[in-house]
């Protein structure tokens, strides 16, 4: 993933599942849970953005078994989360300082 490119909401929130390790029916339900509902995240959508993760190495397999796959962050994925987390933050900081709400 390129510096300073920002996430898709999937992504960011595919990446921030996996701060515990987890397969992938469980993830989809962390997204859900994480974002109150409002993102979904289906099978083919969800093992796409798994297997561009992995390629990018920002997570990796953990463990296999006959039915699961196991997936965690790498020190790069956290860094790449921790990254967007931090921009995401500015921006509703710039929005907070010029009063959006107020509209």
């Amino acid at each position: 993933m390129a510096q300073n490119t920002p996430m898709t909401e999937a992504m960011y929130y595919l990446l921030l599942a996996l701060l515990r390790p987890a397969h992938g029916y469980r993830l989809m339900q962390q997204v859900s849970e994480a974002s109150g509902g409002r993102v979904t995240m289906g099978a083919g959508t969800m093992y796409g953005l798994l297997s561009k993760l992995e390629k990018e190495g920002l997570i990796k397999l953990q463990n296999q078994d006959e039915r699961r796959k196991t997936y965690a962050l790498t020190q790069e994925g956290k860094e790449a989360l921790r990254a967007e987390y931090r921009r995401l933050r500015r921006l509703v900081s710039d929005g907070d300082a010029m009063e959006v709400d107020e509209l």
